[in-house]
């Protein structure tokens, strides 16, 4: 989670803060429940199954979707990556180290802490490298941030003139907050760290403490800007993250523009490792090939292999034009946005999958959560696209298409929490909802009726903890239905041209 806020998180979080103080922090709020659910989601599939998300797409699905969604991930992470370089070139840059040596050494450094053969190695150091991230607390305090204008951020605004602009910039914060990669990632680092049903709990536990971390984290990093360059002539004037750093030396003072350099590039390097790991990591899932930080180079050479060429050809493309850095560090945060809903939609569809989860699939009210989240982006990226088609479009008639949109996911939601409610509560008292039950359990089962709740509860929870998916092999794949096939085309149809509409506006941005 900590990984989340990288250079691209970094970059997005301060311009927010510069551009509109803490007009926007309602954002943030709102995607506390959007991460946990969704990570959540991911952590129950890696300990039930004990494969990653890639894998799983590929085996549900066929070959046809697995494609679609490592294609969509390996494009974006690539992209993503490359900003993470930028964040280490700006960094240093304004530390006094050139480009030159700056990028170079950050590749071959981060190819070593990955390359030891060692999961607990890469995971204690990587722990150093989070603890480094303490260094946002004396940055905080030393803008002297106010709680009232922090307060007033929790109301829900459009700030300024809400054109195409502003819209971007809420889909860049979903989109660096919610990243699609953190999907894949976390499936397979679950798998990785060898985590099973047993500790599930334990996994629970450190999600909700990755969230509080990393948008305690994103806050901070607004409240820096817009307390820190509020009220100077760089308020309004977002550049990058290493002008911000500038910025902030001129105005607050020395020490706080080189502790936020630090911080920068501190969670650049975080970032360029865990997105390249997700990628490496989907890439073995895919073909089958060994994808483990407990083996060696020469155990996993593909795995290795394409984590050090990911880094090479992201590090190459680093030393573009600026102006091209530029639109790929703009573009790459609202591209997550974009895609986050079908990424988001695969994993529902995974979590409902009985054969697979068992006991674990989802619940009405886990479902609730799910789909609202999935309609609430696809009518943020609907209001997107409509404000490049039409650039006239009112404020009035904006936020009146973001309330219908609320209000229709509101009501479905509440249908079907109500539907949910019912019907957990009957299978919480009468049945134990696990699938497919081996002769053992079935015989264990057989005097369920009449025992009392808490030990309904005790039998449930024992047979939930040892529950593994069966071998690929013994399921048969689930024969797709023809609204949902009609359902997922469209929706990738409408999330292409959504893609190609943000990738026209981020270049009349840049241009402009």
């Amino acid at each position: 989670m900590t990984g989340d806020n990288d250079a691209g998180g970094v970059a997005t979080y301060a311009e927010v803060g510069q551009n509109y103080g803490m007009s926007l922090l309602w954002t943030l709020v709102l995607m506390i429940p959007v991460l946990y659910v969704n990570q959540e989601m991911v952590l129950r599939l890696g300990a039930v199954t004990g494969v990653g998300h890639a894998r799983l797409i590929f085996e549900r699905f066929g070959k046809f979707w697995g494609a679609f969604s490592i294609g969509d991930l390996l494009i974006l992470n690539a992209l993503t990556i490359v900003t993470e370089f930028i964040g280490v070139s700006l960094a240093l840059g304004f530390l006094g180290c050139p480009k030159t040596i700056a990028i170079p050494t950050a590749a071959v450094l981060l190819f070593g802490v990955v390359a030891g053969g060692s999961f607990r190695r890469w995971e204690q150091m990587m722990f150093v490298l989070i603890t480094v991230n303490l260094t946002l607390v004396p940055v905080v305090l030393l803008v002297h941030p106010t709680l009232g204008k922090s307060f007033r951020g929790l109301v829900p605004s459009l700030p300024g003139e809400p054109d195409s602009i502003v819209l971007m910039v809420i889909l860049a914060i979903v989109g660096t907050t919610v990243a699609p990669w953190q999907l894949f990632f976390q499936q397979s680092n679950v798998v990785d760290k060898r985590i099973t049903p047993r500790w599930m709990h334990y996994g629970r536990a450190d999600l909700i403490i990755g969230i509080v971390g990393v948008i305690g984290g994103a806050i901070a990093l607004m409240a820096v800007t817009a307390f820190g360059l509020g009220g100077t002539s760089a308020a309004g004037r977002f550049t990058d993250a290493g002008a911000v750093a500038s910025q902030l030396s001129d105005h607050v003072g020395h020490p706080v523009g080189v502790l936020f350099a630090v911080v920068l590039l501190d969670c650049s390097l975080i970032g360029a490792n865990v997105i390249g790991l997700s990628t490496t990591y989907a890439l073995g899932d895919a073909l089958g090939k060994p994808h483990s930080l407990h083996w060696k180079i020469t155990e996993a050479p593909l795995f290795y292999g394409t984590y050090a060429a990911l880094l090479g050809v992201s590090a190459a493309v680093a030393f573009s034009p600026d102006h091209v850095l530029g639109l790929i560090t703009q573009g790459v945060q609202v591209l997550g946005g974009v895609l986050l809903p079908s990424a988001t939609v695969f994993l529902v569809l995974l979590c409902n999958d009985r054969p697979v989860l068992g006991p674990w699939v989802n619940t009405f009210r886990q479902n609730a959560l799910a789909w609202m989240i999935v309609w609430s982006l696809v009518v943020l990226s609907l209001m997107l696209t409509a404000v490049t088609l039409f650039p006239n479009l009112s404020t009035e008639t904006l936020e009146g298409g973001l309330g219908v949109g609320a209000v229709i996911g509101l009501l479905g939601a509440a249908i079907v929490f109500a539907i949910g409610w019912y019907a957990d509560r009957r299978d919480a008292e009468n049945t134990v909802p696990l699938g497919a039950l081996d002769p053992e359990q079935l015989d264990e089962l057989e005097n369920f009726p009449r025992l009392t709740r808490a030990d309904r509860k005790a039998l449930r929870d024992k047979i939930r903890a040892t529950w593994r998916m069966p071998a690929f092999a013994s399921l048969e794949r689930p024969v797709m239905s023809p609204v949902r096939r009609a359902g997922l085309l469209t929706l990738r149809a409408y999330l292409v041209l959504a893609g190609v509409l943000v990738v026209v506006r981020v270049v009349q941005a840049g241009i402009g």
